[in-house]
């Protein structure tokens, strides 16, 4: 079970990164309409995948396997920061183009 917990944080993490890019590059108008939608469910994905990236560390302590714990500390860091960083990038594009969109339109 807590082996599918990096397999769920991969998973999710590539979610997070692909909805604002095929939100921001999709030309159908119901897609743009749901920009902030996409958006929050990217977020959300994001959020999903570092809680998942905790509870693997935190049942790597409960059974002292130390040296696991030590071995992916330093991966798991990088990768989360640069999900984090990415993911939060990607959304603020994509609301700033919405937000574009949505003035010219008015």
């Amino acid at each position: 079970m807590n082996g599918l917990l990096n397999l769920g944080s991969l998973v999710l993490g590539v979610i997070a990164l692909l909805l604002p890019i095929g939100s921001l590059l999709s030309t159908h108008k119901q897609v743009r309409n749901y920009r902030l939608i996409i958006s929050t469910l990217s977020l959300s994905a994001c959020a999903i995948s570092i809680s998942f990236q905790l509870f693997y560390n935190h049942h790597l302590v409960e059974i002292e396997d130390w040296s696991a714990l030590m071995d992916t500390t330093s991966s798991s860091v990088f990768a989360v920061t640069f999900l984090l960083i990415s993911t939060i990038l990607l959304n603020a594009l994509t609301i700033i183009i919405n937000r574009d969109k949505t003035a010219k339109k008015n």
